[in-house]
């Protein structure tokens, strides 16, 4: 008896093959291109404001830089795809900038992409870095990477900070220089435009 059934259990086994190398492949291809959860879950919070504008308000800003206190700063969170997320950034009548949020080899990058009027790439156009493992699902952390601080005079020491509150009240975004603050702009989410 336990001979017919080792031997059908054989023959079962031998009928089934080896499993098929490409769909092992596509399983790993599909698992290198994951986030981790923590990176996942903050890039599915921000996809929960898209589709808004929002105001937003500088805090801060270094003497490194020229204040944009006075300046009208919107953020519109407008494309919003399952590996990618677009937020333009207008500073008044300027709209050169987007912050753009993807999905890369594993890991979430964060890119400034600049652009003059007719669509050309400026000069100093996306940097940013990737995610570190520092954050969690409402704050993330990108160090720059060495496009970036080849890019950027000093800006190896980068570290850009996107904030969502718990509370989906506040959207913050501010650099940091070596542990130097530099500049800091909240948004308000209670009151789309």
């Amino acid at each position: 008896m336990y001979k017919v059934i080792y031997l059908t259990v054989v023959l079962l086994l031998s009928a089934c093959g080896q499993p098929d190398k490409k769909v092992d492949e596509s399983i790993n291809d599909q698992t290198e291109s994951l986030v981790s959860e923590t990176h996942k879950a903050f890039f599915d919070n921000l996809s929960k404001i898209c589709g808004e504008s929002y105001r937003g308000k500088e805090i801060y800003r270094s003497h490194h830089g020229e204040s944009m206190a006075d300046e009208d700063l919107v953020m519109h969170v407008d494309i919003c795809e399952d590996d990618h997320i677009h937020i333009p950034f207008h500073i008044s009548e300027d709209k050169s900038r987007t912050w753009m949020f993807w999905k890369e080899d594993g890991k979430l990058r964060l890119a400034h992409d600049h652009r003059y009027e007719d669509g050309t790439p400026q000069e100093q156009t996306m940097y940013g870095g990737i995610a570190d493992e520092t954050g969690n699902e409402f704050v993330q952390n990108f160090p720059a990477d060495e496009y970036s601080a080849k890019l950027i005079e000093d800006g190896g020491g980068n570290v850009w900070t996107i904030k969502i509150d718990e509370y989906f009240t506040t959207f913050t975004y501010r650099l940091e220089r070596d542990e130097e603050k530099r500049w800091r702009v909240d948004f308000d989410l209670t009151n789309p435009l």
